[in-house]
């Protein structure tokens, strides 16, 4: 009966392996199939097509193409790209130390890190860039006027700028420095006994910056009674540098997050193997939209283990592993190899995109998973936090303001007016309202709401129907323009916010206006409350 058993057991062992076997062969088979079919288009398009074709160009269409359909994280990285590439992802930073946009034909100064090259040389924020080492600049791209700013440490470029309210143009000689951006940006108290550490980004040490900053904060205030941590706007970063910033909060050999993929031999675990800092002090985590990667596996973590309340919006929901392939000719393809997977076992990446960015789930169609104490917590589209707020961001009026830069270029003009008027952070004020509606005034501004920009279109389709609704449509519009008269004065407030943070920036770098921000935050605020709620505080945790 046994040998029976056996023969039968060998049997079925044989057909499955025999008929993965097939499997392989009719994927092999599918492979090479299309690969000659691909092969074939493109030479009988080279070869055929009315017009002169660049073979570089149309395979790089093809490929990107490819990738395209995969995810927004893989990518194709030609020879020319490798450059950026390095720059990118391998963390080399060799450069003069400033952030710049493009504003109508030229790349403009948005920001200097401190004591920076550029910084040192005597760049400012909104000086314009008219040429770097003798060549026009003028209508290029944000990337390349960075990509010419870059380059092996210790050389130097010159720079020549426009600086608004000069006559002549300026021009600095910068050498090259290895640019190391500060991951905390700001740590300090917003509360008596309350602490705040803000991080911006997972690079080398953020872990130890991390701890040195809640070391630093308990010897301050011994009896301190909790800690916000601040992981808006961060884009992540290095997978051991989030291990090391949950190591802060959580015990030694605590499981944080797995990379799980196709490939057995690559998956990997990993665990907290150090002291923790302090593991009892309660912890609140602030995550928006823009948290990703590092800061949703430091956030889900700790959410999962039940070591800290998580206060804001749904993370972005990017939980993809990616690793560089070389593919020949010195070109590479960065390819999304694995999936994050945190203590509960969920996976945070989202599922589904649109132009490129994640597209919500709803909650009915997303798997529950369990935290510790058994709160329930769902997987796919990011990290959702135990206390959800409206996002704090500028919107309409403001944000017409800012993205056509009318308070940028109206700050390069009060910094001119007013070179020393700001003698501390906490006691600015803005007060010279009158003079900033004037500004935008001369500007010209001009500001379109979206149902404006609905009823245009419905105008458009209903004229292309023939339809003569044109009346009716412009009672709309001229109710909206009504109802739009007044919108500097009830956004006030915000504007000013806007302003104050702006030129807090000129003068205290990104650490200042993280610091002016924290003055009239929403989700801070929200945060001490329940820092001093020990008993609402708990009751989160234990569900």
């Amino acid at each position: 009966m046994r040998k029976k058993t056996f023969l039968i057991l060998i049997g079925i062992a044989a057909i499955s392996l025999l008929a993965f076997k097939r499997l392989e062969d009719n994927r092999y088979f599918e492979i090479i199939k299309n690969l000659e079919i691909f092969t074939n288009a493109y030479k009988e398009i080279n070869h055929s097509y009315v017009d002169e074709l660049e073979p570089g160009k149309l395979m790089r269409v093809c490929i990107d193409a490819m990738v395209g359909s995969l995810d927004p994280f893989t990518n194709y990285i030609s020879e020319t790209d490798i450059e950026g590439y390095r720059y990118l992802y391998d963390g080399r930073y060799n450069a003069v130390g400033l952030e710049a946009k493009k504003m109508g034909d030229w790349v403009v100064v948005t920001e200097l890190l401190e004591d920076s090259p550029a910084h040192k040389a005597g760049l400012k924020v909104g000086d314009a860039i008219v040429a770097i080492s003798g060549q026009s600049a003028k209508g290029r791209s944000a990337e390349d006027v960075m990509a010419f700013l870059r380059g092996v440490q210790g050389t130097k470029v010159d720079v020549t700028v426009r600086r608004p309210g000069e006559d002549k143009e300026l021009r600095f000689t910068i050498e090259r420095a290895e640019i190391e951006a500060k991951n905390v940006s700001h740590s300090g108290f917003v509360a008596d006994d309350i602490g705040y550490v803000n991080l911006t980004t997972f690079t080398q040490n953020a872990g130890r910056n991390v701890a040195d900053a809640v070391k630093a904060l308990k010897e301050k205030k011994p009896g301190l009674r909790g800690i916000i941590f601040d992981l808006r706007d961060n884009g992540g970063g290095l997978l051991n540098e989030a291990v090391n910033v949950a190591n802060v909060f959580v015990p030694r050999g605590e499981f944080i997050t797995a990379m799980r993929g196709k490939v057995p031999e690559w998956d990997r675990s990993f665990s907290t193997t150090l002291a923790p800092v302090d593991d009892k002090i309660p912890v609140v985590v602030l995550i928006n939209k823009r948290s990703a990667s590092a800061s949703e596996i430091v956030s889900g973590a700790l959410q999962d283990l039940d070591r800290a309340v998580l206060i804001g919006q749904r993370s972005y929901g990017k939980g993809l592993v990616q690793n560089t392939r070389d593919i020949g000719y010195n070109a590479k393809i960065k390819l999304t190899t694995a999936k994050y997977y945190i203590p509960s076992g969920r996976c945070i990446q989202s599922v589904r995109y649109r132009n490129g960015e994640p597209v919500d789930i709803p909650d009915a169609e997303r798997a529950v998973f369990r935290t510790r104490n058994g709160r329930p917590v769902l997987d796919g589209g990011g990290v959702t936090p135990d206390i959800v707020l409206p996002a704090d961001t500028a919107s309409g009026f403001v944000r017409a303001l800012l993205d056509q830069y009318v308070i940028f270029d109206y700050v390069s003009e009060w910094m001119r007016k007013h070179p020393s008027a700001v003698d501390s952070i906490e006691t600015f004020t803005f007060k010279d309202w009158d003079d900033f509606q004037q500004f935008v005034q001369r500007r010209q501004f001009t500001y379109e709401t979206e149902s404006e920009k609905k009823l245009r279109d419905l105008a458009t389709l209903a004229a292309s129907e023939g339809l003569s609704v044109q009346a009716e449509i412009q009672a709309l519009e001229r109710k909206i323009k009504a109802d739009r008269t007044g919108e500097m004065a009830r956004n006030r407030a915000r504007i000013i916010r806007e302003i104050e943070e702006e030129i807090i920036g000129r003068i205290y770098f990104q650490g200042g206006k993280v610091r002016k921000r924290l003055k009239n935050d929403p989700e801070v605020e929200e945060a001490i409350k329940l820092l001093r709620d020990s008993d609402r505080y708990r009751a989160i945790l234990k569900g």
